[in-house]
């Protein structure tokens, strides 16, 4: 079936329709290339077996793709002025349920238990094409909420996935980084150039694909405090690691941040943003030995 959700003719005749103009403050930018709605299904792995939750489906292109290949797709949208578009524009899918929320807000696995559980849908996966200013946020929460999901499938900003696939070393590595790698492996799939989106935002996004892990890379006594040591790196990335973390601790002795690097084979000035994900396990898994009056940030 075309997607004719990707014509600008088409969207602009659904505008005239509805009345809908496009929210800035949301981070619309609607998407008129059908290619990559089609890419984007495909590359989250859906069968005939699987459910999805889309956050954010705007007029619904990547809707329409993922209606036509999964058993079931939910969508979650904030904007309630596109409830009526939906229903409009998708109206020949039913195995779809859109629900005006905010996807930050509503409890994810009770959604799944009731819209996916109780259909005997196992295999659950998450598409979306996420504006900048909310990509993190949302990243975070799907991944802390331990969701029964097999995989992320985001639309981003090319400067976030950036960031999100980055390797230690480099200006891009920071905690988000490390966070996404203790919960998951990391795919850049490809890039999306602004013309394929109207109106055609100032920056190139990326598809990125989030496979969860079925256990953690690394095994923290504390994965609190672990977490507490990386924020603690990266609040003040130009210091070294020592005086970072000093600042941040202040029931750790610097020495003992000295001994703890030592005994890992890392340089006293090292700075927070050459360490690995192992790295900072083992680090932080010395220091809460050796300190039990460390109270996590």
């Amino acid at each position: 079936m075309e997607n004719i959700l990707c014509s600008l003719s088409y969207i602009r005749k659904i505008q005239a329709k509805f009345g809908f103009k496009f929210t800035k403050s949301l981070g619309q930018n609607f998407l008129i290339d059908s290619n990559i709605p089609r890419k984007i299904a495909e590359s989250a792995g859906i069968t005939a077996d699987t459910g999805v939750i889309e956050i954010g489906p705007g007029f619904g292109p990547l809707t329409f793709e993922l209606c036509q290949m999964a058993k079931k797709v939910v969508a979650v949208e904030l904007d309630r002025t596109l409830i009526p578009v939906l229903k409009h524009t998708l109206k020949d899918f039913n195995n779809l349920k859109v629900i005006n929320a905010d996807i930050l807000s509503i409890d994810i696995n009770s959604l799944i238990d009731d819209e996916f559980g109780n259909a005997g849908i196992r295999d659950i996966v998450v598409c979306a094409n996420l504006p900048y200013y909310i990509t993190t946020p949302i990243l975070m929460h799907l991944l802390e909420s331990n969701l029964r999901i097999s995989s992320i499938t985001l639309m981003i900003q090319k400067e976030v996935a950036d960031r999100l696939s980055a390797l230690p070393g480099g200006k891009d590595y920071g905690a988000i980084t490390l966070a996404v790698n203790y919960y998951t492996k990391v795919e850049c799939l490809f890039d999306v150039p602004p013309e394929c989106f109207y109106p055609a935002p100032k920056v190139n996004s990326t598809v990125i694909k989030f496979i969860i892990n079925d256990k953690p890379p690394v095994s923290p006594i504390s994965t609190e405090f672990m977490f507490s040591v990386i924020k603690a790196a990266f609040a003040q990335r130009r210091k070294t690691l020592v005086n970072a973390l000093s600042n941040a601790f202040r029931e750790i002795d610097r020495e003992e941040i000295i001994k703890a690097l030592d005994k890992l084979g890392l340089d006293p000035n090292i700075r927070g943003e050459r360490l690995s994900l192992e790295d900072f396990c083992n680090l932080s898994n010395i220091l809460y030995k050796d300190n039990k009056k460390i109270n996590p940030i």
